[in-house]
């Protein structure tokens, strides 16, 4: 062998030891992360190992093990169920707030044809005086549009 082959063996056999070293870290941060009880992510092993993402995802063995155990780890949901008495409680309140929402409405509308009849009655005021002769003073109120 010359001696530009023995430095990139020696190489090989560097990067290899190395890669090797950092798998056995990550392996380790794995199990003390499950020992802990944190949460195993990608994120969470590459810190604990000091190995970055990519390394992570190029190692099959690791990214499916770190895969599986993230997925495991999730809960099945994320909120607690509500209880009996708030189920009734939001019920309550869902009722009363369509109660309020319907009396508004009907208010409104009540209003609105007070309203119109209030500029009939002004209409037709208005047509008498000027039948009479009367003159008539000039309109300054304004028409208020829908709410």
């Amino acid at each position: 062998m010359t001696s530009r082959e023995d430095r990139t063996a020696a190489l090989v056999a560097a990067a290899k030891a190395k890669s090797g070293k950092k798998t056995d870290d990550a392996e380790q941060a794995i199990r003390r992360l499950l020992k802990r009880g944190e949460p195993v992510t990608f994120q969470a092993v590459g810190r604990e190992a000091s190995v970055s993402h990519a390394f992570l995802y190029n190692h099959p063995d690791l990214r499916a093990r770190i895969e599986r155990l993230r997925h495991n780890a999730r809960p099945a949901q994320t909120g607690t169920p509500p209880t009996d008495s708030e189920n009734t409680l939001i019920q309550t309140l869902s009722l009363q707030i369509t109660d309020l929402k319907k009396r508004h409405r009907t208010e409104v509308q009540a209003l609105r044809e007070a309203l119109e009849q209030a500029h009939g009655e002004n209409l037709e005021l208005r047509r008498e005086l000027a039948r009479r002769g009367t003159p008539t003073p000039p309109t300054t109120a304004k028409t208020i549009g829908p709410c």
